[in-house]
């Protein structure tokens, strides 16, 4: 088998089951592959295209988009939602409503109570990256298959809460 490209090269797939040589290489190229998504990831930032693109940093995105689905939500809630420090939500935040895309508003039920608001313009904000970082998904995946963007998609949700149970059962919640 000639040498790959360990930036590009694809894990074996099909035949028996993998034997502990082949399951160990699989693993190899797995923490690779991982290893050089998470770079290309903050290289590109994955932002999107045009204008829009690198226009909201991560923490950004990740606390607008909670809020978007879930609703308002105090602090606390927040933090225990993405795994990570109620300061580290605090710090987070506090540009966000400075510049009008977070809102905070009291408690419903409880006036003493804040809790964290979707603005208008926050949501305008919101909706125009998403948009854009469709587009780029769109861009990058345009020779897959509808199934190999759905498996894809699957199987990196599936990654994606493995780490985050992991994480929760292992350590502390992080900075990020």
């Amino acid at each position: 088998m000639p040498p790959q490209d360990m930036t590009t090269a694809a894990s074996p797939s099909g035949g028996a089951a993998p034997g502990p040589a082949e399951s160990e290489h699989v693993l190899d190229v797995l923490q690779h592959q991982v290893a050089v998504f998470a770079r290309r990831a903050e290289q590109t930032r994955l932002g999107g295209v045009g204008q829009v693109r690198n226009s909201m940093d991560r923490a950004a995105y990740l606390l607008l988009n909670r809020l978007d689905r879930e609703g308002p939500m105090g602090v606390k809630a927040l933090a225990a939602g993405m795994g990570i420090d109620s300061s580290t939500v605090t710090r987070q935040v506090a540009p966000l409503v400075d510049t009008g895309l977070v809102k905070r508003t009291s408690h419903p039920e409880d006036g003493r109570a804040v809790v964290l608001q979707l603005s208008p313009r926050g949501q305008e904000r919101l909706n125009e990256v998403r948009s854009s970082r469709r587009e780029l998904m769109t861009q990058v995946t345009e020779s897959w298959t509808a199934v190999e963007r759905e498996t894809f998609c699957a199987l990196l949700t599936r990654f994606n809460t493995a780490l985050a149970a992991r994480q929760a059962t292992h350590q502390a919640p992080s900075a990020d």
